[in-house]
């Protein structure tokens, strides 16, 4: 639709359905390509996936006090619609909660809580992301069973829906770090997602790796696994040498 100089374009709720999401680096996206696919977040294969917009407010390296503090208060502010409407709200947060050193699984709670609420205020579904068990390298630990307690007690408290992610591991899922998705796994999250709500009896129209159309030849399969396996082996090194550093 083309407008005339100083007309103004009347935006309706209708306009605005789709997909809002919150989040950290995992649900904002970016990031090397795997197979020729670029790394784009699981929420935009998702919702591609479903047909439907996507709004992502999800910010590198956030904590769930961000998501309060920050990315619901920018959506207030820079909305269009006066009271909008979404089909699904996501939110996948916790990593740089349970990996800081100011770990507070009280605190967590708290705004993850608030958090939850919004989305659902304004969604017809909310859909929540529990933790890979399999978190970090060094491992994240006990924290990581601490988060998901509050994440699937909170979700079923909010009558939401949870896509579990405890079993989510493997190198063409994961990246050496063990915490950022690779490009094949943001699409592998999107796709149990999409599991999850057409069982709640929200269609899905297309498979995302249809749409990524991945080149996995035994070529490819091989640079990845050079490529893994040369990152493992530097991080692992620097590891050594901080730790002998830190002992001499």
């Amino acid at each position: 639709m083309q407008l005339s100089p100083g007309s103004v374009m009347i935006v309706t709720a209708a306009d605005q359905q789709g997909v809002l999401a919150f989040g950290d680096s995992i649900t904002n996206g970016g990031g090397e390509l795997q197979w020729g696919v670029a790394l784009q977040s699981w929420v935009q294969w998702l919702s591609r996936g479903l047909g439907l917009p996507f709004t992502n407010y999800a910010v590198d390296g956030a904590r769930a006090a961000d998501v309060v503090e920050r990315q619901i208060p920018l959506h207030q502010r820079v909305n269009a619609v006066e009271q909008p409407r979404y089909q699904l709200g996501c939110l996948y947060i916790g990593t740089n909660d349970l990996r800081s050193p100011e770990w507070d699984p009280t605190h967590f709670e708290r705004d993850f809580t608030t958090a939850l609420a919004y989305l659902q205020s304004l969604c017809e579904r909310v859909l929540t992301v529990s933790l890979p068990l399999d978190l970090g390298r060094p491992h994240a630990g006990a924290p990581v069973t601490q988060a998901n307690r509050v994440i699937q007690e909170q979700t079923a408290a909010g009558g939401a829906l949870l896509l579990d992610l405890h079993d989510f591991r493997g190198r063409e899922v994961m990246m050496f770090d063990r915490v950022h998705p690779t490009a094949m796994g943001q699409i592998a999250i999107a796709e149990r997602a999409l599991q999850v709500l057409e069982a709640d009896g929200l269609p899905t129209r297309v498979a995302p790796r249809t749409l990524a159309n991945p080149d996995d030849s035994p070529r490819a399969r091989r640079g990845a696994w050079r490529t893994y396996i040369y990152r493992v082996i530097r991080r692992e090194a620097w590891i050594w040498l901080s730790a002998r550093r830190h002992r001499g």
